[in-house]
Parts: structure tokens; C-alpha cells; sequence
């Protein structure tokens, strides 16, 4: 077997190191903790081919696989993590599940836009009542005339505040079955949005209400009984976050490397003391062990929807992987760590996130459980 990347992979990677040296990498610190969307960047990264990565040529991508992507996404974080948000958002998620179910209408409306860096689109998913219980989900989708009337509310939404359009989940009818998805504008009659909050990141987010909202029928991406084609897709999310969580992980680690080999303390370099020698080394294993797990999932999906399986053992290992090692490397550098004048702390606070965001470390261990033992667990309360 083996590990190394393909002669392609190495020229690709090479090709967005260079990029992001040369236009990410300065502006990196100021960057993190700026307000909104990096829009410049967005519309550099779309002028490098790195949006659209895995969709289809003939609707404006590259035709790339998922693990181009995950190179990409990596690469850029390693000179600027809050750029590679862009990454994510320009190929994984929403725009994923829109390049691979919908229709030629649909996209040909959004994709050429959100394949510019001129729009971000956003899944809608989480409600105030359904987070990790998604399938509880209440916001309808009512027949009337030629479209539907969607009724709801979406909670914690990423780029709720300026994504032009949302792939939100609703319900046709009752259970399961009942879900689907449509596209709604963020400027549509009836989009609502409430007051906006912030993340722990320093992201903003605003809850989305939509009250009696007209969605016509060709803009129904997936009908009823689409809900598993929808987690299908949002795999690829899930792949995104974990490797931001990896990336953003070992670019603390590298800080804190480079500190432990200049830093004095008592006389001698922090390197030389066995208690941060062994801290680096169990980071090392955890970093290494992580983007296994994470290359499995990413190659064995090729250019379709990764394993649920292998999705949530990659997830759930590196979401606390990231944060644990971002964590230590902040210990490492002490102050300077906890400052905002390092990007370390930065990372610890993003990553923190992505324990929670996209499926929880708990959530994803339930569905380990389940394919471990090969029969499903309710985590509802038996009926009477």
C-alpha cells in the first residue's frame, strides 16, 4: 500500500502552496479576526480553480476528487487557517449536494455565481427544537399551486448572515420519509432573519425564519424521501470540518515547534526539556494517526460520497485530535499562545467548534457503535 501522494496530487499541492504563499500567508493574522466573509479571497481562490473542485467540468468545476479537495483545503490552512474556510464552503457541503442532485436549472441559477467567490450558499438544517435529533425537524414545505409554502426556523446556521442562498432541509410529511430539501434566496418574501450572535470562533450567525415562504416547484432539490441522499451529501460536509480540524491542528503544532526550538527558559531551549519533547511527541501520533483516518475516508470516496462509517471515525478522532493538539501547542507558548497576536489560540477556538458543528463527537460515536455491532440504537425513549 501505498501512502504517497500520485506525481498529480504532489503538482497540485505544489501549485496552491505556492498561491497561498504568495497571497494568503501576510494577511493571515488579520484575516482570523476580521468581521464577514473573506469575499478577496474567495474570488482569488475561485481564479485558482480551487472552488468547485469535485463538481462536474460541464457544470464549471474541475472534475476533481475528494481528496484533491482535502489537499487543497489543507495546503491553504497551513499558510492561513481562516482561509481555508473558503475552501470549505467552495466545495464541500451545500455546494456539493447541489452539484450532485440538482437539476440544470437550479444550476445553472447558483452555481455559477457560488463558482465566481461572488455567493456562498449555506444548508439549513439545525432547528431550535432539532440539532442532533435532525430528523425532528418541524419547518414545512405545504403544496400550494405551482410551488410550496415553507414554514420554519433554522438555528446556528454557517454563513447564515451572508450566504445568498440556502439548501434548507423541510418536511413534505410526517417521518423520515417526510424530508427533503429546497433552495430558498436569502432576499425571498417571507426570510427573516433575528438578531445576529457570534460563535465562539468569532463567526456571525443569525437564526433564518421563513414565514410563509413561496418556493416554486423546479427549486426542490431533493423530494420526499430524500433524507438519506441529503446525509449522503453531507458526508462530504462532515469531511470538510474534519480536515480543518486536522489542519488547523498542526498548523498550532508548527507554531509551537518553531517556539519550543527559540524559546529560553532556566538557560535552555524548550526543546531540550523531556516533559514538552514527550507533549510534542504524543501530538505527532495524534496528527499522524489522524490523517490516516482522514485519507481513507477522502480516497475511498473518489469522486462519490464517502462511508458514513469511515466518515465518522475520521470525524470524531480528528475533531478531538485538532483541538487537543492546538490546546497543548497553546500550553507550549504560554502567554504568547493565549494572545490573539498568535494565530494559535485562533485554532484552539476553532477547533473547539467542530466537535460540535456537523455532528458531534457523541452523535458520530452512536453511529460507530451501531456498525460495530451492526444493528441500530435508539436513543428515543421506548414507547408505551
Amino acid at each position: 500500500m501505498d501512502f504517497r501522494f500520485t506525481p498529480e496530487q504532489e503538482q497540485f499541492r505544489d501549485s496552491v502552496r505556492r498561491f497561498a504563499g504568495k497571497h494568503l500567508k501576510a494577511g493571515a493574522l488579520a484575516r482570523a479576526h476580521a468581521d464577514g466573509y473573506p469575499w478577496d479571497v474567495a474570488r482569488q481562490m475561485a481564479q485558482q480553480g480551487l472552488l468547485g473542485i469535485t463538481v462536474p467540468e460541464a457544470d464549471g468545476g474541475q472534475g476533481g476528487a475528494l481528496m484533491d479537495a482535502v489537499i487543497a483545503i489543507e495546503t491553504v490552512a497551513a499558510e492561513c487557517p481562516r482561509s481555508a474556510d473558503v475552501v470549505q464552503a467552495g466545495n464541500f457541503g451545500a455546494i456539493r449536494v447541489l452539484g450532485e442532485y440538482g437539476t440544470p436549472l437550479q444550476k445553472d441559477k447558483y452555481l455559477k455565481r457560488l463558482l465566481s467567490g461572488e455567493a456562498v450558499i449555506s444548508v439549513a438544517m439545525t432547528e431550535p427544537e432539532a440539532g442532533s435529533a435532525v430528523t425532528d425537524l418541524v419547518t414545512t414545505a405545504t403544496p400550494d399551486g405551482e410551488g410550496y409554502r415553507v414554514n420554519g426556523s433554522k438555528v446556528f446556521t454557517t454563513h447564515s448572515a451572508y450566504a445568498e442562498v440556502y439548501l434548507a432541509y423541510v418536511r413534505f410529511g410526517p417521518g423520515v420519509g417526510g424530508i427533503g430539501s429546497v433552495l430558498i434566496d436569502n432576499k425571498a418574501p417571507g426570510v427573516r432573519f433575528g438578531q445576529r450572535s457570534k460563535f465562539m470562533s468569532g463567526e456571525d450567525w443569525a437564526q433564518v425564519y421563513f414565514e410563509d415562504v413561496m418556493v416554486p416547484a423546479d427549486m426542490v432539490v431533493l423530494k420526499e424521501g430524500g433524507f438519506k441522499k441529503q446525509i449522503a451529501g453531507f458526508n462530504v460536509e462532515r469531511i470538510g470540518n474534519t480536515a480543518r480540524s486536522l489542519a488547523l491542528g498542526r498548523y498550532a503544532y508548527e507554531e509551537a515547534r518553531q517556539w519550543a526550538m527559540q524559546r529560553k527558559q532556566f538557560g535552555r531551549l524548550l526543546c531540550e526539556f523531556q516533559g514538552l519533547q514527550w507533549k510534542f511527541a504524543e501530538m505527532k501520533m495524534k496528527l499522524d494517526a489522524g490523517q490516516l483516518l482522514l485519507y481513507r475516508a477522502a480516497a475511498n470516496a473518489d469522486r462519490g460520497f464517502p462511508s458514513a462509517e469511515e466518515t465518522a471515525i475520521a470525524k470524531a478522532f480528528c475533531n478531538q485530535a485538532g483541538f487537543d493538539v492546538a490546546n497543548e501547542a497553546l500550553q507550549v507558548m504560554g502567554g504568547l499562545g493565549y494572545s490573539q497576536e498568535s494565530l494559535v489560540e485562533y485554532c484552539v477556538r476553532r477547533c473547539r467548534g467542530w466537535m460540535i458543528a456537523g455532528g458531534s463527537i457523541e452523535i458520530l460515536k452512536n453511529r460507530i457503535a451501531e456498525a460495530v455491532f451492526e444493528r441500530s440504537f435508539s436513543q428515543r425513549p421506548e414507547k408505551d
